[in-house]
């Protein structure tokens, strides 16, 4: 999969340092992985969500979100934003 908005990624992971594991991570797998559905999406990240038109995955145990649109046929995941899981609760994403 092609990541857009990776910059907002590098972004979240120098500006919280606790995450920046995590986010790598995220970025390694995404790059990898040949999604055709939401259902293989939640069989590489078990705790990744669909959202309304999004999927929002959890990282760094719970303490962010990244919110998502994934486009499996152009097989692009576009990055909305990586905020906290407190902004995120704040947040309507339906």
């Amino acid at each position: 999969m092609q990541i857009i908005g990776q910059k907002k990624v590098d972004q979240a992971a120098q500006d919280h340092a606790d995450w920046r594991a995590s986010l790598r991570n995220w970025i390694t797998v995404v790059k990898g992985a040949d999604w055709a559905n939401d259902n293989d999406i939640q069989q590489t990240f078990n705790t990744a969500d669909p959202v309304g038109f999004y999927v929002v995955f959890n990282i760094a145990h719970n303490k962010a979100r990244l919110v998502s649109i994934v486009d499996f046929a152009d097989e692009r995941v576009t990055v909305k934003e990586v905020v906290s899981h407190a902004k995120y609760d704040r947040k309507n994403y339906r």
